[in-house]
């Protein structure tokens, strides 16, 4: 009987973990209804989608420092790192199709029409682009545009 009663505690206690973790993912992204999302993770705000369609490095930089979003209010938009765009990924989190037909994986409550986005990080002729795919970074031509997007992410002070 007292190995019973352990067995049931120690479920319902792995039941209640998997149920808060569970909820406080779900908390983590806060849509702000006006075409923002906040990652209270990371204290960044997003715009809740990407230009929805193929852009150069240059053009998402601009774009990106003034996206046309109700979120325009803010002057510091900006094209967003490599390191904060990893931490939008997350390979756990079920494929989600885009618009292009490439699947990536993050919280959809940011909506991506492609898989692949431009990064601030650069030199040269060259710029980053990061796969919400497969999760990695790369280097590409800044003139290539094809199914490359701009997201714009600004950090909450």
């Amino acid at each position: 009987m007292i190995k019973k009663s352990f067995t049931i505690s120690v479920i319902f206690c792995l039941l209640m973990v998997f149920l808060v973790s569970t909820v406080q993912a779900d908390e983590r992204f806060i849509d702000n209804g006006d075409g923002t999302v906040t990652d209270t993770l990371t204290s960044l705000m997003w715009a809740a989608a990407d230009n929805m369609g193929d852009i150069t490095w240059h053009d998402a930089k601009v774009y990106c420092e003034n996206p046309p979003i109700a979120g325009y209010k803010y002057s510091d938009w900006r094209l967003p790192t490599i390191a904060e765009l990893k931490t939008l990924y997350n390979k756990d989190l079920p494929k989600e199709e885009t618009d292009c037909g490439l699947n990536v994986r993050m919280n959809p409550i940011i909506r991506l029409s492609c898989a692949w986005v431009w990064t601030i990080d650069s030199q040269a002729i060259s710029a980053y682009a990061f796969s919400l795919r497969k999760g990695y970074h790369y280097s590409t031509l800044m003139l290539t545009k094809k199914n490359y997007r701009a997201l714009p992410v600004r950090s909450v002070k």
